[in-house]
């Protein structure tokens, strides 16, 4: 199934393409779909994956483009998980910060040894901290 999947680094996917997938993986972000589809049209990169027609994954970071890159999401759809397609968009996305002095992410406890995989380790004594209007 991987060869069905292509890559891209400048598709815009429009909120058509965009709310299956953060619906079918119960995330709360899709409850303001307009802010949605603008943080990621916005943020300083954007990795897509898609069967033919279809956004099947996507990752984004936000960066000030020297010193320090956040992770905020990578999402795939619960059909296509798995297959190497997160591992491939969070390579991609690493490969354009390397170098970086801080890379950063949050992971949900589900996905911590994913990130380990990847190369991520706990921050030394830091603790992550929030403001957050979702509920997932």
């Amino acid at each position: 199934m991987l060869d069905s999947i292509s890559f891209s680094d400048t598709k815009k996917p429009d909120l058509n393409d965009v709310l299956p997938l953060y619906i079918a993986n119960s995330w709360s972000s899709a409850s303001k779909p307009d802010r949605l589809i603008q943080a990621l049209h916005h943020s300083d990169s954007l990795i897509t994956a898609w069967e033919y027609q279809r956004l099947v994954g996507l990752g984004n970071a936000i960066s000030d483009g020297y010193l320090v890159v956040y992770f905020p999401h990578l999402i795939v759809h619960p059909k296509y998980q798995d297959l190497g397609i997160g591992s491939e968009i969070m390579r991609r996305l690493m490969e354009k910060y390397r170098g970086f002095h801080q890379q950063m992410l949050v992971a949900v406890p589900d996905a911590i040894e994913f990130y380990k995989k990847c190369g991520f380790e706990r921050a030394g004594e830091t603790e992550p901290m929030w403001i957050y209007s979702g509920s997932d």
